[in-house]
Order: structure tokens, then sequence, then C-alpha cells
């Protein structure tokens, strides 16, 4: 039994061994609880220096607050909760609006856990129109592709596998990062469910040429009769692109754009997560792929892969839009473009590395050393760990996976004080890398602290208990 007047660390839970392969018998102090779970978690990296995340990691009381009031709501459960359905709408029409739709009333939308789950909706949705129109002009159906370049997230290859569409990458260069207009039109056909296009990349931080791919899909529907739709995958550059190049083509101003995504928790500025899911128009959701259920109080509609979900962090993404407006996001991300260029410019200056994308479409500095100096990017990102930052180091995928880079994400509470510090880090850390002159080790170490090696270090805990 617990003791109230008996110190949380000198608890028995401070002495025990927590098995991760048994349910727990008996119960625990609440705050004996949190300190425990607490002070393990404090094993994680800092969120502010998680340079690796483009998710956002600080939000404004008052938007933690608005959370902490929504987080007992389901979001799915629209018949009890009418008015957070709502924000989810409204926060739909608002992003047709920002994307240019031509009638913002018309979109549709949904509010989705992150851009990967709208990225499958997306896709999920011109396919079947694909198969509609090839079934109603009497043709096969039975061989649907997807086009994309090797720069996209990982959920383009899941959605090919998962939903049985033979998936067409353009393979990456070694000097180009990027897809092309010319590359596009050699892999598309009159199977083409859609063209997937990148509105800031993961690997690089550049954007696809997105109104040359759009101009060569006019030009071969005009020529060939194929209506090839492109879903612009946002995640990234869907909150940055509008307020910081709003001249820049790449939403429904183009005519082939039929979808786009967008992480409202990267530059949406909400934390994770939600992800949303945008439609030029009602034509582009297929009616069959919306279902209808009454189980939950009343007849609501549902075109999501999840059901149940927290309301809490779209109430938060409408909280930034009203907070915000444009003004407000285009205030923030000038700030983080200005100190993505700094830090870009300082890297340069200091003659240990090369800047992959200068042009910045997004926050998002890229960079590999130069030349040989006797270490490489992984020596340096398990360097700058010892300081606290996390810095990834990774390699390009298949045709350039010779280039070895590593990337900062530049996010709202990343400041200049704070990027001066992690360039004194880096040039110390290169300095005294390039006299050690470590060796090549050309992949990271395995680290230790990984979930699995964890569960592995639990299972040889609890081997040894059982042995003695």
């Amino acid at each position: 039994m617990f003791d109230a007047t008996q110190p949380i660390h000198g608890g028995a839970a401070f002495r025990t061994h927590i098995d991760p392969f048994t349910f727990p018998e008996d119960s625990l102090d609440p705050d004996e609880t949190y300190e425990l779970i607490h002070t393990g978690l404090m094993l994680d990296g800092r969120e502010t220096l998680n340079l690796a995340s483009f998710v956002t990691t600080w939000m404004e009381p008052q938007a933690e607050k608005l959370i902490h009031d929504s987080l007992r709501k389901n979001h799915i459960d629209h018949e009890e909760y009418p008015a957070a359905s709502l924000i989810e709408e409204a926060c739909v029409h608002m992003l047709g609006h920002l994307f240019h739709a031509p009638d913002s009333a018309e979109v549709v939308g949904v509010a989705t856990i992150g851009s990967s789950e709208a990225i499958m909706l997306g896709l999920l949705a011109h396919k079947r129109r694909w198969r509609d129109r090839r079934r109603d002009a009497g043709l096969p159906t039975d061989r649907p592709n997807v086009v994309f370049g090797a720069e996209t997230h990982v959920v383009w290859d899941k959605f090919a596998n998962y939903f049985d569409v033979e998936m067409r990458k353009i393979p990456m260069r070694p000097d180009r990062f990027v897809i092309s207009a010319d590359d596009v039109e050699q892999y598309v056909d009159e199977n083409t469910i859609a063209v997937g296009v990148v509105l800031g990349t993961t690997h690089i931080g550049e954007s696809d040429p997105i109104p040359e791919i759009n101009e060569r899909l006019r030009k071969i529907k005009a020529d060939k009769g194929w209506d090839i739709p492109i879903h612009v995958d946002g995640a990234s550059g869907g909150f940055i692109a509008p307020f910081a190049h709003p001249d820049f083509l790449f939403d429904f101003r183009l005519e082939q754009v039929a979808s786009i995504n967008a992480s409202g928790h990267k530059y949406g500025l909400v934390y994770p997560g939600v992800g949303w899911l945008v439609m030029r128009d009602r034509s582009m959701l297929p009616e069959d792929l919306v279902f209808s259920v009454n189980y939950l109080g009343g007849a609501q509609p549902t075109y999501t892969f999840n059901f149940s979900r927290g309301s809490a962090m779209i109430q938060a993404q409408l909280y930034n839009f009203v907070r915000l407006g444009r003004r407000g996001y285009e205030s923030i991300v000038a700030n983080m473009l200005d100190n993505a260029r700094h830090l870009n410019e300082r890297l340069e200056s200091s003659g240990w590395f090369e800047i992959l994308n200068p042009g910045l479409a997004e926050p998002v500095v890229t960079f590999r050393l130069k030349g040989d100096p006797g270490f490489d990017v992984y020596h340096l990102s398990a360097r700058l760990r010892e300081h606290g930052w996390i810095v990834p180091a990774y390699s390009l995928p298949p045709n350039a996976e010779d280039v070895h880079l590593l990337r900062v994400v530049v996010r709202l509470d990343l400041s200049r004080q704070m990027i001066d510090i992690l360039l004194r880090d880096i040039e110390d850390a290169c300095t005294h890398l390039a006299a050690e002159k470590p060796g090549d080790r050309k992949s990271p170490t395995p680290d230790l602290w990984t979930a699995p090696a964890l569960l592995a270090a639990h299972q040889k805990a609890r081997t040894g208990q059982r042995r003695e």
C-alpha cells in the first residue's frame, strides 16, 4: 500500500524492474506512476534540438489549453460533437481558398492522422475515378499504375503495394534530386491513375517542377486524350509556398492538379497528428468511397482509414488559422526561411560543406562534406548528438546512393541564437574530427536506445531473473 508520507523516490517502483512482457498485477499511486514514466522519458532527445523532425514542437499556451479541453472528444462522433465536426469542414474550405480552388465552397476533403493517410485516400480516389472512366468506356481496368519520383515519401510505395497499383518510380540521379516533365512523359500511359509531385522533398528540401509537369500533362491530354490528374504532396511545403512564394504555381491554379495533401503538424504549426486532404471539387471524390454510418446516433458520412480519433489537433489547427491568419503565417515562415538562409550561408562559408538546396523551397538545409576531410557525415552526426543536437545523416535513394548528407529542419522554435550555437558546435566537431581522422563509416552506428534494442535488453534481464 502506498504511504503518502514517503518520498516518491523512496517508493518500491524506483527499485523494481518493469517487465514489458507481462501485464502488471497491482496498482500504483498516480504521482509515483507519473514520476516513474516522466523520468524515464528524459532519455529521449529534447524536442527543440531534434533538427531531424519536420513535426511541430511548440505551440502557444492558449492552443495547448484548447487541446487539453478537446482531448475527451472522439472526432468521429459528429452527432454528439457537431461543433467539432464543423471546425473540420471550415479548415478544409479555408485550405481550398488558400490553395486557389475555383470555388472554395465546392472543395471536398478530410482531416487525417497525417499526410500518409491523406496521400493514400487521395490516390485511392484517383484509382477509383480511373477505373470508373475505363469501365464506362468498355476498356480494361486491371492494370492501373501510378507515377512518381524516388524523392517521394515511402507512403507512395506503400500505396502501390497495398492497393495493387503498378509503381512506376522515376529514379533519382547523382546530380539531380527531383523529377522532370520529360521523365513524367516517359512513364505515363492510358492506365496512369495519377502523377505524384512533391512540394518540398524530405530528402533534399527541393520541389518538383510542378508547372512544367502540369503543362506536359495538358499537352498529353490534348494529343492522346489521357486526362491524368496530379496529386501534390505538400506534406512539407503546403504551408510554406502560399506564404513565402505566393506566385509559385503548385495548386489548383494548375489545370491538372486535382488533389493536395498538407501536414498540419508540420509547417501547419500544430502538434501531431493532423494532416489534410483537399480535392479540387466534389467530382474528384467518387461517391461510393464515402460511407454512411448511423450507429453513433445519426447518419454521418465517413471517408477515412481510421474511425475513432481525437478531435484536439483539428481544433488546434483552426486555432492557428484564426490566431495567425495569412499575415501571421507569413511572418513565421519569413523568420524560418531567414534563419535557414543564415545557416546555409554560414555552412558554405565555413569551407567544410557543399549546400545541396541553395534555393530553399522550404526552411530545410541539406549539405554534404567537401572532399575527404578524414571523417564522414555519420561521424559528424554522432558528434553533434553529444551536444544534444539531433541532426540526421543519410544517403539518397538508388542511383544517387553515393550522396551522403546531413539535414537541418528549421522550425519556428529554432532561434537565430540557437543556430549560431549549432554552427559553433559544427565547426568545433569538424575541427576535432579532422584531427582525429576516425576513418570511413558510411553508415550510422546502431543506436543502443532503439525500441528493439531496449526490448532485447529487457528480455535478457528477464531471462537472467528467471535463472536466479
